[in-house]
């Protein structure tokens, strides 16, 4: 009998395409028995809860060292995060109240607890604070089956070739993952979420937020998963499973294909140089950079190194992830934002309020000007390691003049009292600011003359231009980077760094995408920057553009009236016809 062919849409949170049968994996929370438990009982269950504690402690350090040699240290960090999570004074505490006070039983303690917290940060307004919720959910998960005595699933044990689908895939099962597993699609999360960075990692397609996968996929099931599109195809017919199995053919060989541009130049096809950067995130994100043939890293997000933690990192340990980065790319130009959190970007160790409005709110480089300490620690330890290899600095969210030199004074301190401790420093550090805020775009002609570059951040300027939230699925159809106003507002910016002698680059998504390519490199921006896995394909699609021809492209763009104009214009020069 033939079965129903089933399609889901998700997030696309890792590229490629997966084909195999479906492992389900319903690794579900045994039925919890809320039992009110006499004062006799207390010391019993507190025992249970430290036998527990104990058990989920020792199961993520071996978790960690598993990680760690099969993905790196970086996404072995990830299970530092739990067990400080796990040995948290208010989580502990939480346990304990509801069991001495409220006289729960210690599975019911833990899980009205955890999910208590959990609900705190899936209520936060910034996507990857949200996901965290899933982290705590997590620890409470292992935490309960092991005070009930009940076994794990481990994925680790897995020996055919399968697709892996849950409603969730939480960082301990990710971890787990072998080489018999294709690719994975979960019913929750995000492209932010521990599991869709892991999967990048693990070079696993995948796609999250599928919905309701569990209840129309059974075990063995024939499933496809789409990890450029967020499809999810259960039991295709045979002219779907065709096209997917060219289309994943065809996708590893041109990756193959691909990889004999990794020493090649980014140049446009009349001979003239476009850097091609990577975005990253951690110091193992610029191996994947050179892996991908970065010329340079243009955005290394440095948050990063504050989050998943209960205390603010120290000069030395900023230091050494800056050197680390530095080192790695051999010489090739290192471009580190300074701190970009705030309002959006909770971070419990500095009791930020809340506001109403984070994204206009206390943030950045407004957060950085006022804890100074903060900051000139940061500034301190980017100077440090620019001796190590070619650095640049670049502040965020430049909103006026007064802002960037303000930001300008500070870093001539902290460069002074590293010259009076005789510590090396690169002194001709160059320095830039992000434009992203249109104010900065509208006076980039006054910025340019005290910056030595630009970086067009396109996801906060489309944001702010045109009063979208691109967080807000409902409006989404108004979050648009070819809108005439962003070409203007890009074309403003690269023409004033022209005529001051400084180079203007892009660091938003914008800047990965093959069809707006043209239009860039037209507009006169030199450097363009993305995410490690985009370089390849932009490197191919940049061999293959006219700059003369690109800058009149982008003449004529500057005159549609629409964003869908503009698309359709380019698509029809570059003779696609669909997007």
């Amino acid at each position: 009998m033939t079965k129903l062919s089933v399609q889901k849409r998700g997030i696309a949170a890792s590229p490629g395409i997966a084909i195999g049968k479906a492992f389900v994996l319903r690794d579900e929370l045994p039925a919890i028995n809320r039992v009110s438990i006499s004062a006799e009982q207390v010391e019993t269950e507190l025992g249970r809860l430290c036998l527990g504690l104990d058990k989920t402690g020792e199961q993520l350090r071996k978790l960690r060292e598993s990680t760690a040699a099969k993905m790196g240290e970086e996404q072995a960090k990830i299970f530092d995060a739990h067990l400080l999570l796990l040995q948290d004074p208010e989580l502990i505490g939480g346990f304990e109240g509801q069991i001495k006070d409220s006289h729960q039983n210690a599975e019911s303690a833990v899980q009205d607890t955890t999910e208590g917290f959990a609900a705190i940060f899936a209520s936060l307004d910034d996507e990857y604070m949200r996901e965290r919720a899933s982290d705590i959910r997590d620890i409470g998960s292992r935490l309960i089956k092991n005070i009930a005595g009940v076994n794990t699933v481990s994925l680790a044990e897995i020996e055919e070739e399968v697709v892996v689908l849950a409603h969730d895939l939480t960082p301990s099962d990710t971890a787990q993952l072998n080489s018999y597993v294709l690719g994975f699609a979960a019913e929750i999360g995000g492209r932010t979420s521990h599991s869709a960075i892991m999967a990048r990692s693990l070079d696993l397609p995948a796609v999250v937020g599928g919905g309701t996968i569990l209840e129309v996929v059974a075990e063995g099931d024939l499933v496809i998963v789409d990890g450029f599109t967020g499809d999810l195809i259960i039991n295709p017919n045979d002219e779907t499973l065709r096209a997917y199995t060219e289309r994943r053919d065809a996708y590893l060989q041109e990756r193959e294909t691909l990889r004999q541009l990794i020493s090649a130049e980014s140049n446009t096809q009349d001979g003239v140089h476009i850097e091609l950067a990577a975005n990253i995130g951690t110091p193992k994100d610029a191996v994947k950079a050179m892996e991908n043939g970065a010329d340079a890293i243009g955005l290394y997000r440095t948050e990063f190194l504050y989050m998943d933690r209960t205390e603010m990192p120290t000069e030395e340990e900023q230091f050494e992830a800056y050197r680390a980065v530095a080192q790695t790319m051999k010489g090739r130009p290192v471009i580190i934002r300074t701190l970009d959190i705030g309002g959006d970007k909770e971070l419990p160790y500095l009791q930020l309020p809340h506001e109403a409005n984070p994204f206009l709110g206390y943030r950045a480089i407004r957060l950085c000007l006022d804890q100074t300490d903060l900051f000139k620690r940061q500034l301190r330890a980017i100077l440090r390691a620019s001796a190590f290899g070619e650095l640049l600095i670049m502040f965020p969210m430049i909103s006026n003049l007064q802002e960037l030199r303000a930001a300008k004074a500070l870093l001539h301190e902290a460069r002074q009292e590293l010259s009076d401790a005789n510590i090396a420093f690169d002194s001709e550090l160059k320095v830039g600011m992000m434009v992203e805020i249109p104010s900065a775009a509208i006076l980039a002609d006054v910025f340019a003359k005290e910056v030595d570059f630009f970086s067009i951040g396109t996801n906060d300027l489309v944001q702010y231009t045109l009063a979208v939230d691109r967080m807000n699925e409902k409006i989404a159809p108004l979050y648009q980077p070819f809108h005439p106003a962003i070409l203007r507002l890009i074309k403003s910016v690269a023409d004033a760094a022209k005529n001051n002698g400084i180079f203007a680059g892009m660091c938003g998504e914008m800047a990965g995408d093959p069809v707006a390519m043209p239009l860039l490199v037209g507009l006169g921006l030199t450097e363009l920057s993305m995410s490690a896995p985009s370089i390849l394909p932009a490197r191919k699609a940049l061999q293959q553009i006219n700059y003369a021809e690109a800058k009149v492209w982008a003449e004529e763009a500057l005159t549609l009236a629409t964003a869908e104009e503009v698309r359709e214009f380019v698509l029809s020069k570059l003779g696609q016809l669909t997007q």
